[in-house]
């Protein structure tokens, strides 16, 4: 039986989602739990991997199961061998012609940003920081040339896999929170390459603080040369809100809000 499963999980502690030789992934606890819950050795496909220190609101992942359970006792369950920073929210049985990676339309990623001339201490590893201060305005005209199909080379890291480097971006939003420091970014795009939304997020910040003028991202847009954009911004405040699919699925829509300290 062909089982979807919902996960969120805070990445501080993890080597990123993809499973690895000597362990310490998310992919490799959930698998644990599986083997814990079920008695058999299962492997897990996912929706879209996550760097390193990136968290998850709502990962999705498909596995073939060789017991039937109750969508209640998948969830309690696999939580019950999961680590405390793992959560499984919900679990479906779509059908096996379901694929978490091939049956998602779109997916969206969150980056929060805190804009304050101290690190904060308190939210380490959750949420990304600059003491720059940020021109909203210009971001939003450098993000805007991003709209649409594109190569995506100069914005992806150099040890991508993916067979081709054109992706579509369906949508950008940049706010700041009002009367707090703290700001938000919003992408929505089919799919994203290796790197591509820490390395659009490096380029946002240089923009907004100044160091670099809107027209400056279409120009390395279009170069493809990753030399030319800026350095890969740090994972912490990197948040996979999730995937799209069909509604023949029943497969809950992605994650918009964050814990309110978050937000």
């Amino acid at each position: 039986m062909r089982v979807a499963l919902g996960l969120s999980y805070r990445g501080c502690a993890y080597r990123g989602w993809q499973s690895q030789p000597g362990g310490g992934t998310v992919q490799d606890s959930l698998e644990h739990a599986l083997h814990a819950f079920t008695g058999s050795r299962l492997r897990v496909v996912c929706a879209g991997r996550t760097d390193a220190g990136v968290h998850a609101l709502q990962q999705v992942v498909h596995v073939d199961a060789p017991v039937r359970r109750s969508a209640q006792s998948w969830v309690r369950g696999l939580n019950t061998f999961l680590p405390k920073d793992v959560s499984v929210v919900w679990a479906r049985e779509p059908g096996e012609r379901f694929h978490a990676q091939k049956s998602a339309c779109s997916r969206r990623y969150r980056y929060v940003l805190v804009q304050h001339p101290v690190r904060p201490a308190l939210l380490h590893g959750l949420v990304g920081w600059t003491h720059h201060a940020l021109d909203l305005q210009a971001m939003r005209e450098a993000a805007a040339q991003l709209i649409g199909r594109h190569d995506f080379s100069a914005l992806r890291a150099s040890s991508c896999q993916a067979r081709s480097p054109l992706k579509t971006v369906h949508a950008i939003a940049i706010e700041r929170v009002a009367d707090a420091p703290t700001w938000l970014f919003d992408f929505h795009a089919d799919a994203f390459l290796h790197h591509m939304v820490r390395n659009i997020m490096g380029c946002l910040v240089a923009v907004g603080s100044g160091r670099r003028d809107p027209a400056w991202l279409g120009e390395v847009l279009r170069s493809r040369q990753r030399s030319l954009a800026a350095p890969t911004f740090m994972p912490d405040g990197l948040y996979f809100a999730g995937p799209s699919y069909a509604a023949q699925w029943g497969i809950p829509e992605p994650a918009r809000e964050l814990p309110l300290l978050l937000a």
